[in-house]
């Protein structure tokens, strides 16, 4: 199959107008390909050469069937109210079909202005291109729900932000592109017959199991709630901060959407924040599920006139039902954490046993990443490796003790214990200092940097004895304390 092939089903395109607004990519001077996600491309049903790729993926030429638009919504961004965001850098290049039978967004990023971009450039440098590329690749890999990567390219032309930047274009592959904002952006309106084509939409394309139900409104809320409470959970469970999530970065179908000041924490702070224009912490580590229910409660207030005519009886519905995330959130979250300590039954002392643990880890800033997946070394012998992480050694031998204890009640054989534990907690993830790194290598003209990095979080349970350094957190002098945006 060659690429003109692609055979496209807009399915939002066919929307009316209001949704969105058509527009074409701005053609680059010189594009070339940094990276294809053949994996990726091949579940796609996408099979082209490079000179086809650089045309398409960079927005030079439009394939038949192609549709470009930039989708409208609204959103509160660190909690203020803006009426219309949209698309400001990326165009939605259509829809496809892929080898599941699953329909999924083509979408370029960094590909010129729209009538969304508000006096911006549409463009993007080449830094945020490879981190969102890496990170969201890495995401998957972790088994955590997530939009993809499937092209980054060079644009041969410049970008200029508080410097001048090489220019690079993503292609981003989704479920969705439906967020809580895109309801916003009705119901702010007081457009209920857009919120209802929306609502309707949603439900058609990806919650096929509410389409009968009685209400099919607030089982939309609730399928939404119990998808954004599993993802927020598996962050939680990796150490991900996303560092700006607002309701406009607020997937519908429960996807990572939008990598911009993201990332992974090493040494554990529940207070920590990287994100350059989170001067207040609001979107801290430990703050996330919070953040996340207050978005939902908006999405909530979005569906009031859909879930039932009577405001009061609308409320009083869709207020009971967003009242569940905190138990639903918790139910996964602690699931998760068991298994990070290699437990799987039921005990009363569980939280307590996860807790002790995260406050000595705080308590002593021990790498997140590391400290967990150490614990596999103590569930197969008496290893010291794990102990050196802590000061207090009296302390952090009675909490093992008292591990050791709770792991005797699984009934399960050490091997098994240690195989549970390694099997959730990653040995490789994106640290923030090797991100830095393969951008500067990058700027330089050396990709083998990314490509590697790459190569190694492809397989990030797995323990790469060939690439053990790439597990080792940042020396004093590496330490990256802020992320920036890339806008």
């Amino acid at each position: 199959m060659n690429l003109n092939s692609i055979t496209f089903d807009n399915s939002y395109a066919r929307l009316p107008k209001k949704f969105y607004a058509n527009v074409n990519p701005t053609p680059v001077k010189n594009p070339n390909i940094i990276k294809l996600n053949t994996q990726l491309a091949d579940n796609l049903g996408i099979k082209l050469n490079n000179i086809d790729l650089e045309k398409f993926f960079s927005g030079n030429s439009l394939l038949e069937g192609s549709q470009p638009i930039a989708m409208a919504y609204a959103g509160h961004q660190f909690g203020h109210w803006v009426p219309q965001l949209g698309d400001g850098r990326a165009v939605l290049l259509g829809e496809i079909i892929d080898t599941n039978g699953c329909r999924r967004d083509i979408q370029l990023k960094g590909c010129g202005p729209t009538p969304f971009s508000r006096m911006g450039d549409g463009r993007a440098w080449l830094g945020p291109i490879l981190r969102e590329y890496v990170l969201s690749e890495a995401m998957e890999n972790m088994g955590v729900p997530t939009t993809r990567a499937l092209s980054a390219i060079s644009t041969g032309e410049s970008v200029y932000r508080e410097k001048e930047f090489p220019g690079a274009i993503l292609t981003r592959v989704a479920f969705s592109h439906v967020r809580v904002g895109t309801f916003q952006y009705f119901s702010a309106r007081q457009d209920l017959e857009g919120l209802k084509i929306l609502a309707d939409y949603v439900i058609n394309r990806h919650y096929q199991n509410c389409v009968n139900d009685k209400n099919p409104y607030l089982s939309l809320l609730k399928e939404v709630i119990k998808r954004q409470a599993l993802l927020v959970s598996k962050w939680m469970g990796i150490g991900f901060i996303h560092g700006v999530l607002n309701t406009d970065n607020t997937s519908i179908y429960g996807e990572t959407i939008d990598y911009g000041p993201c990332a992974f924490m090493d040494e554990y702070s529940s207070n920590k924040v990287f994100s350059s224009i989170d001067q207040t912490g609001r979107y801290a580590y430990k703050n996330q599920p919070e953040i996340v229910k207050w978005n939902l409660a908006c999405f909530a207030s979005c569906l009031l006139p859909l879930i039932d005519e009577n405001e009061k009886q609308a409320i009083s519905l869709a207020q009971n039902v967003v009242d569940e995330f905190s138990d639903l959130y918790k139910s996964y979250w602690i699931k998760i954490f068991r298994n990070k300590l290699g437990l799987s039954k039921v005990y009363e002392n569980d939280q307590k046993l996860i807790d002790n643990l995260l406050n000595l880890m705080e308590t002593d800033q021990t790498d997140f990443t590391l400290t967990f997946r150490g614990l596999s070394t103590l569930a197969n012998s008496n290893s010291l490796e794990f102990k050196k992480y802590f000061s207090n050694q009296n302390k952090i031998n009675e909490w093992i003790n008292n591990w050791r204890h709770r792991i005797s009640q699984e009934g399960k054989e050490k091997k098994d214990i240690a195989k549970l534990i390694n099997s959730i907690n990653p040995s490789y993830i994106p640290r923030n200092h090797r991100i830095e790194e393969i951008i500067d290598k990058a700027l330089e003209g050396d990709y083998s940097y990314f490509e590697l990095l790459n190569k190694v979080l492809n397989k990030p349970y797995n323990d790469q004895n060939e690439y053990k350094n790439f597990q080792v957190p940042p020396d004093i002098n590496q330490i990256v304390t802020q992320t920036f945006c890339g806008t």
